[in-house]
């Protein structure tokens, strides 16, 4: 991790369903209490996807839970949040996502230099048997893992 940068939450349940082909780093527009709430780390990426509309890239579904001690100025957990890209790129992200079966998920949510970054990912949708080979391939890792550990520690006996 690089110094000045604090990660908030990462999307791990994209990684299972998804295949993520690229990524891009965005900025995101928040409010003052959404700061302060994602400070605290009460934020959840689980179900939310980013969208190009009328030019601009807009993440749905993120949830930044209310912030304590925030009063009527607190903000709506559920809005759809802008999230800050140059042109060029929302131009090639608008390109890519109208190909049939890719779309943007957010895979971490981090702060970089003081500022909310998100980490959009390019993603194909798994199909079952993708998913089914994918956790397969983990689990041999893990046995030769363990398998070398074991043949270290008896050599080492």
């Amino acid at each position: 991790m690089p110094a000045g940068m604090k990660i908030i939450t990462k999307n791990r349940k994209a990684f299972h369903d998804y295949t993520i082909l690229e990524t891009n780093e965005a900025g995101i527009a928040l409010v003052g209490t959404e700061v302060k709430s994602l400070r605290l780390g009460n934020v959840n990426l689980k179900d939310s996807y980013a969208r190009v509309e009328r030019g601009e890239v807009v993440l749905y579904g993120l949830h930044i839970s209310p912030y304590d001690h925030g009063n009527r100025y607190n903000h709506d957990p559920e809005r759809p949040r802008r999230l800050l890209l140059h042109r060029r790129e929302i131009t090639r992200l608008k390109s890519r996502t109208e190909e049939k079966g890719l779309t943007l998920v957010p895979l971490s949510l981090y702060f970089k230099g003081g500022r909310a970054k998100v980490e959009l990912g390019l993603a194909k949708g798994k199909q079952i048997h993708d998913k089914r080979e994918t956790l397969r391939k983990r689990e041999t890792e893990l046995d030769m893992e363990q398998a070398i550990r074991r043949q270290s520690r008896e050599q080492q006996e």
